[in-house]
């Protein structure tokens, strides 16, 4: 075996063991018995342990060191591998496995806490959290920024500075079209109570109709939903609501976006480092453009109106315009989840400077929560009600997972770059959209973007894809005229 055959052989068993970590994790939010926490962080401390040592294998960088690219793929192979290695051989194996114990952990204190409505219950094990992701930060960022080392782990090549820049670029558009939408009347909202069976069975139905393969995968409820595994096991989850059915419908159509980007990439990347998706920026892409251009545009969900009247007959809403119009409603709400499309990124903006400011040391943990409402205040006119309106409504930071928040907007950004080179390639999908098919756009997104998993750099896979250098125009320009035609603008 060449020293490229044995290293890629050695690399296949160590994401073989990642996936196993992964699957612990997803069982710990859909399955795990509430009594196990305990030896579910142990169990995760040693899975980290076994990977940070196979990582930074002194053989690894021999391999490295004496190893022939045999074409593009090894190539790309050989950078992730090399960049993954130099990064984790920074980090002390001992850190490794106390920071996966410890978000174990931090993840039940926080949804118990959250449950409760207890911040002062979070915060001790928040704080814990937040100095062992400030101490990886500087053992791999050296004389850099310490949150920019945080943000690689999420979105390769990205800073906090040049993302900084971006979203300052999105924040006066935003807010401009925010107020002259809050100014018009308000579409009519769901009245009624909406059964949580049949929501399930329509979720289930839209999963079908963007694409995902129940073959590799599954569909269980969480708290919050999230989608785990790459490959031939991809699973998602979502959750239901009585009185807003929307939550669970768009939930699922956004999850299957990820998964369909997972379950889209080549099989020759199985167990690879190219066997997933390349950033969570552009993970974030597919999500979003499956949830919001293609799942709320005005041709599916005329379809999907008609689905919800089969399911759960007359619902209040008189026709499908009507109901166009409900979906994307501009509405006030505190969860970002939750978020109409024009106010869904200042609720991510908001994220992003406190876990800078957390990470720079400006923003003490015992102070986050009157920091959060401040800025919420500020920034959407009215007061946090509930913790878990507030500051304990997400599940990122309980899982040390600083850095990622800003990939949701730049997913969005991302998808607004595609969105634009879609309708281009394909200008009578809406035809299809029309009765529920979304294959040419899913189809399109596949060929054009997931089958390469990592084979890219996230702006590069973009711009592959798009044909354009990423930009926040494309999803403003969007976003503006979608709106304008909704209220009349």
């Amino acid at each position: 075996m060449t020293a490229y055959q044995k290293l890629m052989a050695f690399q296949r068993e160590t994401e073989a063991l990642g996936q196993i970590a992964g699957r612990l994790g997803w069982d710990q939010e859909t399955m795990m018995p509430e009594g196990a926490t305990p030896q579910r962080a142990e169990e995760h401390g040693a899975m980290a342990n076994i990977l940070h040592a196979r990582r930074i294998d002194p053989r690894v960088g021999d391999w490295l060191e004496q190893a022939e690219a045999p074409d593009a793929t090894g190539a790309a192979n050989l950078r992730e591998i090399k960049r993954s290695f130099e990064r984790t051989s920074k980090v002390p194996a001992a850190l490794a496995a106390e920071l996966a114990k410890t978000t174990s952990l931090a993840h039940r204190t926080w949804a118990q806490a959250r449950a409760d409505e207890d911040v002062p219950a979070f915060l001790p094990i928040l704080q814990k959290v937040v100095e062992l992701r400030k101490e990886e930060a500087a053992a791999v960022a050296g004389d850099a920024n310490p949150y920019d080392a945080l943000l690689d782990d999420y979105e390769p090549g990205a800073t906090g500075a040049s993302l900084a820049a971006m979203f300052d670029a999105l924040r006066p558009r935003l807010v401009a079209l925010r107020a002259a939408i809050l100014d018009r009347p308000a579409p009519a909202k769901l009245t009624t109570a909406f059964d949580e069976n049949g929501q399930l069975a329509l979720s289930e139905k839209l999963a079908l109709a963007f694409g995902y393969d129940l073959n590799s995968g599954r569909i269980d409820k969480a708290v919050h939903p999230f989608s785990s595994g790459s490959g031939l096991d991809v699973r998602i989850t979502t959750r239901t609501n009585l009185t807003d059915p929307f939550n669970c419908f768009y939930s699922t159509i956004h999850e299957v976006g990820h998964a369909a980007y997972e379950q889209g990439i080549d099989d020759a990347h199985l167990l690879t480092p190219l066997g997933r998706g390349v950033s969570m920026g552009v993970h974030e892409s597919q999500s979003r453009i499956y949830e919001n251009q293609l799942g709320r545009s005005r041709a599916f969900t005329g379809w999907l109106y008609g689905q919800m009247r089969d399911t759960f007959g007359d619902f209040g809403i008189p026709n499908e315009e009507a109901f166009y119009a409900t979906v994307n409603s501009v509405h006030d709400g505190f969860i970002r989840t939750e978020a109409d499309e024009v106010q869904y990124n200042l609720h991510v903006l908001l994220r992003f400077d406190l876990e800078r400011a957390l990470i720079a040391g400006d923003l003490d943990v015992n102070d986050l929560e009157a920091a959060w409402n401040d800025r919420f205040k500020a920034d959407f006119g009215y007061a946090v009600d509930k913790p878990s309106n507030g500051v304990l409504q997400d599940v990122h930071w309980s899982e040390g997972l600083f850095g990622y928040f800003p990939t949701y907007t730049l997913g969005n950004v991302y998808a607004g770059c595609l969105h634009g080179a879609l309708r281009n390639a394909v200008p009578d999908l809406d035809d299809s959209l029309a009765q529920g098919d979304t294959s040419q756009a899913t189809g399109w997104l596949r060929e054009n973007l997931q089958q390469f998993g990592g084979l890219r750099s996230p702006v590069e896979t973009i711009k592959h894809a798009s044909g354009i250098d990423p930009s926040e125009g494309p999803i403003l320009d969007y976003l503006e005229a979608k709106f304008a035609g909704i209220y009349g603008l």
